[in-house]
């Protein structure tokens, strides 16, 4: 089976999309010591999180591991389906795969639809380039700014997107919401009708409407 084929889905990307000539079509190893192209494995036609990190982190990596996690289990049902999540490392001449399969194993995020990558630390940099870059020297080339932000993609809209690594998690997932696919008309029904009836139970016991996404 081919590997953008999961679960009986092939993932298309957007006739506009750039493709490899803007993510690259580096390979990368993940956690389970696994080639993966960057472009068509990864990204092509998915919906994805991307994150960058290292293994023997101190700081803010096992904080934004611990918000990640927090985001699958809500997310959980999508997870290894419909969205992924990708942690690549800032520091590939120290994690091997086995230290970002420790790492995972550790924290308990060695979960389906997530992967810890590797690879050539050129690729590793142009990648980090080409999805965070500021186009400011003294930004782009401080590493301790690498955990700040989480890059969101959807390649089958070909729409990016960026939540803050330490906004709150109802924050991040709003964002991540906002790269979801379309939702079809009679989807669109059920969901207005839902909320028809929060808002009908507010003004009944307000006498006016609050805030119904809170």
């Amino acid at each position: 089976m081919d590997r953008r084929e999961l679960l009986g889905k092939t993932f298309e990307p957007h006739p506009a999309s750039p493709g490899p000539s803007r993510y690259t079509n580096a390979v990368l190893r993940n956690q389970n010591n696994e080639a993966v192209r960057f472009y068509d494995d990864l990204i092509r036609g998915k919906q994805c999180v991307v994150n960058f990190m290292y293994a023997e982190c101190h700081g803010s990596c096992p904080a934004v591991t611990q918000t990640l996690k927090t985001i699958y289990r809500q997310l959980k049902d999508r997870m290894g389906k419909d969205l992924f999540f990708y942690s690549i490392t800032t520091k590939p001449e120290d994690d091997t795969p086995a230290a970002l399969k420790h790492y995972a194993e550790a924290r308990n995020v060695d979960l389906p639809g997530w992967s810890f990558l590797t690879g050539e630390p050129y690729d590793i940099q142009t990648i980090r380039f080409r999805l965070f870059g500021m186009d400011h020297p003294a930004f782009d080339s401080d590493l301790t700014l690498h955990s700040s932000y989480l890059r969101i993609i959807n390649d089958g809209r070909n729409s990016w997107g960026m939540a803050q690594a330490f906004a709150s998690n109802r924050n991040i997932l709003k964002r991540i919401a906002w790269q979801d696919p379309p939702k079809s008309y009679a989807e669109r029904v059920v969901e207005a009708r839902a909320r028809q009836i929060l808002i009908e139970e507010e003004v009944k016991k307000y006498g006016y409407r609050r805030d119904v996404m809170s």
